[in-house]
């Protein structure tokens, strides 16, 4: 058999007649996700709780990829019960790979909560998920070889999770809570494909994290985003060791699309997990922790009521 031919970034694989699903597509790192898929001739979907600015995301898609079929659906990942009606108005069928992207970081303190109760950042970037995970599982099994890929980060490499205080109720510090929000995504999404492996499911889990990106960095997407000539100016020092969001996002778009991508692999960019082109790296040491990952899924799934591993086909 030939063998594939590079993965290139600026020259992705057709994908006509797919579905994708990205959360959080309206903006950041998510909307250059969804404008570089848009590029395959699949549909894509952003999810998004604010109908305005994904309206705004669209409109600039469609200027820069002619033909790109693109829609949006509401989708609050801090309201958990509202999740099952987002994914019913997808209308499809089948759901070909689900991007993992959505989330909320706060700086400052006063600690925040969901209406639910959760602590904002982890009962949005990871209960949400969960939760949505569930809803979506019957459209990922309908399809063929589904994705689910979840975006991580850099910042979770150097946090631990406290399973005894996962909403930050004794001790809350936003960066902190905000990385241990994405390690417990990355988690779920190592975790996850542990299960629909045992489970003999045609979907797979796959987790990325887009090294450094900055805003500084990226380009400009009016009004989505733009940067100023003093920006990129100021920034071009850091450029030797991050990137900006538009090559934040390739890991995710190389792991929704490219074949040779398996389950439980760990993807993020080439140079110092920092900046570059996606390649595979090693699961982080502590990413590997079967037990924490199996406390984790259990602590969620009591929380939530949601348990994406038991889905009916």
């Amino acid at each position: 058999m030939p063998s594939s031919p590079p993965w290139n970034v600026q020259r992705l694989p057709g994908a006509d007649g797919r579905v994708f699903l990205v959360t959080g597509g309206n903006a950041g790192i998510g909307y250059f996700v969804a404008e570089q898929l848009s590029e395959t001739g699949a549909t894509v979907v952003l999810g998004s709780r604010n109908p305005a600015k994904a309206e705004t995301a669209m409109a600039s898609i469609r200027a820069r990829v002619p033909g790109a079929r693109v829609r949006a659906v509401r989708l609050d990942l801090a309201d958990l019960s509202s999740l099952a009606t987002a994914v019913e108005s997808l209308e499809v069928e089948r759901l070909d790979a689900v991007v993992h992207n959505a989330g909320v970081a706060l700086d400052d303190p006063p600690r925040e909560e969901t209406g639910d109760g959760h602590e904002l950042m982890f009962g949005t970037n990871h209960l949400g998920h969960f939760v949505l995970t569930q809803s979506l599982m019957p459209l990922l099994s309908a399809a063929p070889a589904a994705r689910v890929v979840t975006m991580g980060s850099f910042a979770a490499k150097s946090e631990r999770l406290d399973l005894e205080d996962l909403q930050s109720r004794k001790d809350y510090r936003p960066k902190r809570t905000y990385g241990r929000s994405k390690l417990a995504q990355m988690y779920f999404g190592v975790e996850l494909d542990r299960r629909l492996r045992a489970a003999g499911s045609t979907v797979a889990s796959v987790v990325v994290h887009p090294g450094g990106a900055l805003d500084s960095l990226t380009p400009s997407r009016p009004p989505v985003h733009v940067r100023t000539t003093g920006a990129r100016l100021s920034a071009a020092p850091a450029a030797l060791l991050v990137q900006g969001k538009h090559a934040g996002a390739w890991p995710a778009v190389r792991a929704v699309l490219d074949p040779a991508v398996r389950g439980g692999q760990l993807w993020g960019p080439r140079v110092f997990g920092l900046r570059g082109e996606p390649r595979r790296e090693p699961v982080w040491n502590h990413l590997a922790d079967p037990s924490v990952a199996a406390r984790l899924w259990d602590a969620s799934r009591d929380l939530t009521g949601a348990d994406p591993s038991t889905f009916r086909e």
